[in-house]
């Protein structure tokens, strides 16, 4: 490089740099590090392998460490750092950052380079990645959060806007707060309170009534699903629905509750990992069960597992340390000292899990059940007075009993004949190539855990002495289970079934073939996959293309009988090889082995295994208990009795209980192991992965379990500097509009800098010492003068700070789409209080749905259900409502922090002419042409309701002139009066809900 071309350029960032060090000294957090991410880490950052010369700036070390050839950086000494000099080259061939890819660095990012290398090039840590200390606070107002503001504003030179009207604050705080806006009543009473108590007292009483409402949590929690990607379909093409709406439920009820933030990361990290866990807990575990599920034909499913995870990983940075993780999925990150490795150690904590369905208890079905079985019981002591008898006799009671027992000692007998001596084999070793298999105590194999669409498994059992010719499968119901089984198919075949295509029997190393004994029960027979039937004989026939299932009779025992073309011989081992395979997993979920000696006639039979049970007890054994119950099973299986027997079960039929999505931990001799992939890719696993957090952050505590307890206990740790600031922060968005971080979604190095650093970690410390409690948070934030300034902005105050970064006003943001469409449903009267329960379909324009993968309908719902909150809309991942979009809501698909926020002209035509909206106005019309009084009290009604205030005398007249003309052009197609009054004010009702004071939040 010729250093004589340099001298001119030095030349001027000497004068520059005397110029901008005169009005403010470089600081490298805020102004250089800001400017090396942008320009440098991309590639001289942490990302090793990706980086450029060997040349790292992102630390002091690095970049004045001498490689041989001098170092980087010469602390000091601008004119003798290489870096410098490449800087400011004009040579195409030196500069750095290399054109003509790059543009050249401005004059004044010239200047800060040299004026901080001249300072001594001094690295500070990163904010973020430095745990928060309390400030003192500045003495310019009692409230914490004015003095720092005001604080910011002082050394601005600009001054806080006056307090807001009290009916605007009104309408302003529970919109905010309850996501809804107050009644006129309430409006009042705050009025009057304020009259009589003061403002300041008055507006914390009307804040901790909006606090203690239970729209509180429905509020709250709509914007915590947004980041836990909830939704009521799986995604992908099929996008099939599922049941998770417990888990939103649980958020609404933990807000409520205001449980402290600490608990309620680890109740959804690892409910299920807490010590005596509640079905609560455990039904918190969903977080990570919003993840989406392919179920397109011919899909991996562990590759989409494996997304699955990573979207895990990436969600849980975004939520609790507002980190671009997704960046780490493929190679270090470009700007932020994380490194490949430890997005896996990270996952590696998280991936132990097996993920299940859990069913939601349910009181009033529970209850509704006991009773059922009462009036079942009384139904059965009454059932030998049915017994028939011949038309012309009459029998007393002893003669009818007598008939009873002749007809009950015959059918017994009949039934121990088709009774076969079973002895239960003990299994000795279960394994196979993916799912875990663990025995129990009762000689049954409960399957677990992950399954592939060709599962193996290799059982080996004990075979007690003696002779046997027959074996028994029993396939097994449990809770455990998809549909509580017998089957682990959980998508694309039949939930809860199971597919066994070929089974074979080893003794001593040595095939024993099979033969079909006899044909299992008709129902089985009655299935097909394609042309072919799907009994126990398809399972030994050799060909794998056909095979066993129980295809629509899921949660019930299932039993096939094979027999040896010779008898079995004990004691011995036996070891049974079974294969499931379909274009699906399909492996059975819980099953036992029996062999015996001989067998009767009917070896296969529909009963329950209690009931075999008792048939084999000798006759001179029974209990009066068990004679009572082998009676029972005779009267309700005798033909006479049919009509009384079917009433019976249909009150014995337990209630059908929702499900819900949940996690929980695979045994500690079974961790599944976790790999680095290369690029990220599924199909390129490296070496094994150990379970880690984040180095750059703080060490994961030593007393805690390298799992998701002790992830969420490394994430509640007062030494991690990210998880307060990122939930405060997130707070003060939603109630300001924008973050005093505004990249919310990325507190790194590529991040924005905090606007008033010293307020964010003071409100980070005060909500860890305060309990980690939201409510007491928003209530801090809300009662400062800050939060209740006017929206009024002035021209000056616009050309200064023009995003109110500075907080000299309040902001006026447009309501999400949630709170607008329940603002309109309030004000219209129609909004129902229901709260909880399955997503309902609110109405929506024809066609919607039809879009997305066989183009489901969206039957609309009726009732209350039709207009409830929106929190309990469904969600389908792939054709989202349609209200919802146009205003910007997500999908569900990904972890969403910020909302976009457009303004288009689908908006204004939605709010005209959605049938939410025109449902809402028909409503809201005949309310106020039914009512007493006159026109001005409806229009004020109308203003109240919707605005939280009178219209003044403009708006008054306007919208008169309005109503008139809507009368006046009625009328001349509609001779009906109260018809006309109707549409009249209903086209009122949606012209005041188009208002743009009604969609913004002033």
């Amino acid at each position: 490089m010729c250093r004589r071309s340099l001298i001119p350029v030095v030349l001027f960032c000497s004068v520059l740099f005397c110029s901008i060090g005169s009005a403010q000294q470089v600081e490298f957090n805020r102004d250089v590090r800001p400017l090396l991410a942008k320009r440098c880490f991309a590639c001289h950052g942490p990302d090793a392998e990706h980086r450029e010369a060997d040349l790292r700036l992102d630390s002091f070390e690095a970049a004045t460490h001498d490689n041989g050839s001098g170092s980087a950086i010469v602390p000091g000494r601008p004119d003798a750092s290489p870096l410098f000099e490449r800087i400011v080259s004009t040579d195409p061939d030196q500069r750095m950052p290399p054109a003509p890819q790059h543009e050249a660095l401005t004059e004044k990012e010239v200047a800060l380079i040299r004026e901080w290398i001249a300072a001594g090039a001094e690295y500070k840590p990163h904010w973020a990645f430095v745990a928060p200390t309390r400030p003192p606070v500045p003495e310019l107002s009692e409230h914490a959060v004015d003095a720092f503001v005001l604080q910011r504003l002082k050394q601005e030179g600009l001054k806080a806007s006056p307090q807001a009207d009290p009916r605007t604050l009104a309408r302003r705080v529970s919109l905010d707060l309850i996501g809804l806006p107050p009644t006129p009543t309430e409006v009042q009473q705050f009025l009057a309170e304020r009259e009589q108590h003061g403002h300041a007292a008055a507006f914390g009483a009307y804040v901790d009534r909006l606090l203690a409402s239970p729209h509180y949590g429905e509020r709250w929690a709509r914007k915590w699903l947004d980041l836990a990607r909830y939704a009521d379909t799986n995604g992908y093409e099929k996008d099939r629905e599922r049941q998770i709406w417990a888990y939103r439920d649980w958020v609404i009820d933990a807000l409520n509750a205001d449980m402290p933030f600490d608990e309620f990361t680890t109740r959804q990290l690892a409910g299920d990992l807490m010590e005596s866990p509640t079905t609560a807990d455990r039904i918190a575990t969903g977080f990570h069960r919003n993840t989406m599920i392919n179920e397109e034909g011919g899909i991996d499913p562990l590759e989409f597992r494996f997304y699955a995870m990573v979207d895990r990983v990436s969600t849980t940075g975004a939520t609790w340390l507002g980190l671009t993780l997704q960046c780490v999925q493929c190679h270090s990150h470009k700007y932020d000292p994380i490194e490949h490795r430890e997005f896996y150690g990270l996952m590696a904590l998280m991936n132990n899990v097996h993920e299940i369905d859990l069913s939601v208890p349910d009181a009033a079905k529970q209850a509704e059940y006991e009773s059922r079985l009462q009036q079942a019981a009384k139904l059965v002591e009454e059932l030998p007075q049915h017994w028939p008898v011949e038309s012309s006799e009459t029998v007393d009671e002893a003669t009818r009993q007598k008939m009873i027992d002749t007809a009950f000692a015959e059918w017994l007998t009949e039934q121990r004949s088709f009774n076969t001596q079973w002895t239960q084999l003990q299994p000795l070793k279960a394994t196979s190539n993916l799912p875990l298999l663990t025995i129990q105590q009762d000689n049954s194999i409960l399957g677990s855990g992950d399954t592939t669409k060709l599962d193996n498994y290799s059982i080996e059992l004990s075979v007690p002495e003696g002779e046997f010719t027959s074996l028994r499968l029993e396939a097994l119901p449990d809770e455990s289970l998809p549909a509580n089984g017998p089957g682990m198919t959980y998508y694309e075949g039949t939930v809860g079934d199971f597919f066994l295509a070929e089974m074979d029997c080893l003794v001593d190393g040595t095939l024993r073939k099979l033969t079909k004994l006899t044909n299992p029960l008709d129902s089985f027979n009655a299935n097909r996959f394609g042309n072919n039937p799907a009994t126990a004989a398809q399972s030994i026939d050799g060909d794998p293309q056909t095979g066993w299932s129980v295809h629509g009779r899921q949660g019930e025992r299932h039993t096939a009988v094979y027999t040896w073309e010779t008898p079995l011989v004990g004691p011995c081992k036996l070891n049974v090889n079974m294969l499931f395979g379909r274009h699906f997993p399909s492996s059975l979920g819980r099953f036992r082995f029996s062999v015996a000696s001989s067998v009767s006639s009917q070896p296969v039979r529909d009963i329950t295994e209690e009931f075999e049970t008792l048939l084999l007890i000798p006759e001179d054994q029974l209990t009066a208990d068990q004679r009572t119950e082998l009676l029972e099973h005779f009267l309700l299986g005798s033909e006479p009795l049919k009509e009384w027997a079917d009433k019976v079960r249909a009150l014995r039929k337990p209630p059908q209980l929702a499900t819900t999505l949940v996690l929980t931990e695979r045994p500690a001799d079974h961790v599944r192991p976790t790999y680095l992939h290369k690029r990220g890719e599924y199909l390129q696993p490296q070496e094994q992965v150990e379970p880690m957090a984040l180095h750059v952050l703080h060490e994961f505590p030593e007393d805690a379990p390298r799992n998701r307890l002790g992830l969420a206990k490394w994430l509640n740790s007062p030494e991690n500097p990210l998880t307060a600031r990122v939930i405060v922060n997130r707070q003060w968005e939603a109630l300001f509009g924008r973050g005093l971080v505004e990249t919310s979604a990325d507190l790194g190095t590529q991040g924005s800098p905090p606007s008033h650093p010293e307020l964010l970690d003071w409100l980070a410390v005060e909500f860890r010492e305060q309990g980690w409690s939201l409510k007491k948070l928003h209530r801090l934030i809300v009662t400062s003068q800050t939060y209740q300034q006017s929206s009024s902005v002035s021209p000056e105050l616009l050309a200064v700070d023009p995003g109110n970064v500075l907080l000299a006003r309040a902001p006026r943001p447009r309501l999400d789409a949630e709170t607008l469409r329940d603002s309109i449903l309030r004000a219209a009267g129609i909004l129902s209080s229901k709260r909880g329960g399955p997503g309902v379909r609110p109405p929506q324009p024809v066609g919607v749905t039809e879009a997305a993968y066989g183009s489901p309908k969206w039957p609309a719902s009726e009732g209350e259900d039709r207009n409830r909150r929106s929190i309990y809309t469904f969600i389908k991942r792939s054709a989202p409502f349609a209200m919802y979009s146009t205003f910007d809501a997500p999908s569900g698909e990904t972890c969403t922090v910020q909302r976009e926020r457009s303004d288009t002209p689908l908006q204004a035509l939605t709010l005209l002419n959605d049938v939410v909206v025109m449902e809402a106005a028909d409503a809201f019309g005949k309310e106020l042409a039914t009512m007493n009084g006159t026109d001005a009290d409806r229009i004020q009604l109308a203003f109240e309701r919707v605005l939280a205030r009178p219209a003044d005398a403009g708006e008054y007249n306007l919208m008169q002139v309005f109503v008139d003309r809507q009368r006046t052009h009625l009328s001349s197609a509609d001779t009906n009066s109260e018809s006309v009054e109707h549409r009249a004010w209903s086209a009122l009702a949606r012209a005041v809900f188009s208002l743009d004071e009604m969609v913004t939040r002033n």
